[in-house]
C-alpha cells in the first residue's frame, strides 16, 4: 500500500525528462524538462529547473535571470478592484492622454522589482478615466493589463484535451483543424477502451494515436498505419507515455497492405536489397579510398622512398572502424525495423481488431475500404475529415458493396459562453467548425452479400409479378 501511495505521488511530481505543458492565459505550449534548458514562451525566456519536485497545476512567477519562483497564494487584500465606479463610458474619450505613465516610465519600475500586480496598481493610480468606468469596465481593463504585465505560468500534466486545445490553437493545419470535442467523439464513437486491437491510421502529428494510447491505459495493442516516409509521432511523444505503453505500439506501411492481403508479403525482400546496397556502397568507398591511396602512391617519384606516417595510419583505421561500425548499426536496425514489421503482420493477418480510426489528410474512401477487410464483424469504425463531400463518398460506397451497418454522418459544432454576472453571452470569436465523422459498425461480408442479393432480386420479383397480371387481364380481355 505504501509503495502505491509513494509511486502516485511520484507521478504527480515534475522530474527531469517529463514532458509538460506551460500554461498563460490560454495559450499552451508542450516542452521537455531538462537540465538548463532555456524555454522561450509568450516572449519570455526562463529555465525549468526550479519547477522539478513541483506538484503538476503549481503557478510559478518568473524572476529575472530566468528563474521560477513558486507563485504565492493569494490574499483578499490584495485584489485590484477599484470601490469608485462611474454609472456608463459615454464621456469617456480614448485619446490616449489618459494615463500619465510613459513606457520609460513603466520600464523603470521593472528595473526597480516591481511585480506585475505591482505594475498594474500603479497603472490604475496614474490613469485619470479609470474611476469614471463602470464596473464591467475596471474588471475588463485589470484582466487585460495582467495579462500584458504578470509573468505567470502554469506547468500541466499533459491530457489529451491540452494537447488538442495547444494544437488546435498554435497549429491548426497540423492536425487538420480536428477540434477537441471532435477528438472526444472519435475515441466515443471508436469504443476505445483497454485491452482492445485498434488500427489508427491518421495524418495529425500524431496527436489522435497518442489519445487512444492514453484511453488504453497501456493494455491491448494499436497498430498505427503510416504512408510512404515513416510515421509521424511527435504529438503522441508529447504525453510522456512509460515503457511499457510503447510496448503496445506497432507499426505497418500502408504500401504492403495489398501484398498482406494479397498473401504475398515478403518481409526480407527490402532488408536484402538494403544490405546490398550498404555492402555496394561500402565497397565502392573502400575501392575509391585504394585507388586515391595509389594515385598518391604512383605521383611521388619513384626514386624517392615513401615512408608510412603513423598518424595517417590512425586516422585511415579510425575511419575503417566507424565506418563498420554504421554498417553494424544500420544491420542491427534493418532487422529490429523487419521485426517490428512482422509482428505488425501478424496482428493485421487476424483479421479481427476491435475498431478502426482514420483521420488524415488524404481522401479517405480507398484508405477505409481497405483496412475495413482487417476489422473483425460487428465492430466499430470512425472517419474524420476536414470536408463532407469525402465522407458522403463513402457512405455512399459502403451502402453499395455491404459490410456495414449504421452509418452516420455527423457535423461537430461547439460554442463557448461566457459566464459572469449580468454578463453571460456567447463568445463573439469561436470556431466556425469541427469537422465531419462517418460512423458505423461492421458486419460479416457473407450476411451482407446475401442481404444486398435478396434486395436485389425483390424488384425483379416485382416484375414477374406486374407481368403476370398485365397477361391474365389481357386473356380475359
Amino acid at each position: 500500500m505504501a509503495e502505491c501511495v509513494n509511486d502516485s505521488d511520484a507521478e504527480s511530481r515534475i522530474s527531469y525528462g517529463d514532458y509538460v505543458v506551460l500554461k498563460r492565459g490560454d495559450v499552451f505550449k508542450s516542452v521537455q524538462i531538462e537540465n538548463k534548458k532555456k524555454v522561450i514562451f509568450e516572449k519570455q525566456w526562463f529555465f525549468l529547473d526550479k519547477a522539478v519536485g513541483q506538484l503538476y497545476g503549481t503557478m510559478f512567477e518568473i524572476e529575472a535571470g530566468g528563474s521560477l519562483k513558486l507563485k504565492a497564494a493569494k490574499r483578499t487584500g490584495d485584489s485590484l478592484d477599484s470601490k469608485e465606479a462611474g454609472q456608463d463610458n459615454r464621456h469617456i474619450v480614448d485619446d490616449g492622454r489618459s494615463q500619465k505613465l510613459t513606457r520609460d516610465d513603466i520600464e523603470t519600475l521593472k528595473e526597480q522589482g516591481l511585480k506585475g500586480q505591482e505594475i498594474v496598481q500603479q497603472l490604475i493610480d496614474n490613469s485619470t478615466t479609470f474611476k469614471d468606468k463602470t464596473e464591467f469596465a475596471q474588471e475588463k481593463y485589470i484582466k487585460k493589463k495582467k495579462k500584458k504585465y504578470e509573468s505567470d505560468i502554469t506547468i500541466l500534466k499533459p491530457s489529451t484535451r491540452l494537447l488538442a486545445m495547444m494544437y488546435h490553437g498554435r497549429e491548426p493545419g497540423k492536425i487538420c483543424h480536428l477540434r477537441y470535442d471532435t477528438l472526444a467523439q472519435i475515441l466515443t464513437l471508436g469504443n476505445i477502451h483497454a485491452g482492445s486491437k485498434i488500427i489508427v491510421f491518421e495524418t495529425c502529428a500524431g496527436l489522435v494515436l497518442g489519445s487512444v494510447m492514453e484511453r488504453m491505459g497501456g493494455y491491448g495493442s494499436v497498430i498505427q498505419m503510416y504512408p510512404s516516409g515513416g510515421p509521424t509521432r511527435a504529438g503522441m511523444e508529447s504525453f510522456g507515455f512509460p515503457s511499457h505503453f510503447h510496448e503496445t505500439l506497432h507499426e505497418f506501411p500502408l504500401c504492403k497492405v495489398n501484398a498482406l492481403l494479397a498473401g504475398t508479403l515478403d518481409l526480407s525482400e527490402k532488408d536484402a536489397d538494403s544490405q546490398a546496397n550498404g555492402s555496394g556502397n561500402g565497397r565502392t568507398e573502400s575501392s575509391q579510398e585504394t585507388s586515391g591511396v595509389s594515385e598518391e602512391k604512383n605521383s611521388e617519384p619513384q626514386s624517392m622512398e615513401v615512408s608510412v606516417d603513423p598518424q595517417e595510419e590512425m586516422r585511415r583505421a579510425e575511419r575503417e572502424r566507424l565506418r563498420e561500425q554504421r554498417a553494424q548499426e544500420k544491420k542491427v536496425k534493418m532487422e529490429e525495423k523487419r521485426k517490428k514489421l512482422a509482428s505488425a503482420a501478424a496482428l493485421l493477418e487476424g483479421r479481427n481488431a476491435d475498431g478502426l480510426v482514420i483521420a488524415s489528410r488524404f481522401h479517405p474512401c480507398p484508405v477505409l475500404l481497405g483496412l475495413l477487410k482487417f476489422v473483425a464483424p460487428s465492430r466499430p469504425f470512425v472517419v474524420y475529415c476536414q470536408y463532407r463531400e469525402p465522407l458522403i463518398e463513402c457512405y455512399t460506397k459502403l451502402r453499395e458493396q455491404g459490410g456495414a451497418i449504421s452509418l452516420r454522418l455527423t457535423d461537430s459544432w461547439l460554442r463557448h459562453y461566457q459566464v459572469l454576472p449580468n454578463r453571460t453571452h456567447p463568445v463573439l470569436l469561436m470556431s466556425g467548425g469541427g469537422g465531419y465523422l462517418l460512423s458505423g459498425t461492421t458486419v460479416a461480408s457473407d450476411a451482407a452479400k446475401a442481404r444486398h442479393q435478396h434486395k436485389s432480386e425483390e424488384p425483379v420479383a416485382k416484375r414477374l409479378k406486374l407481368d403476370e397480371i398485365s397477361s391474365s387481364c389481357d386473356s380475359s380481355a
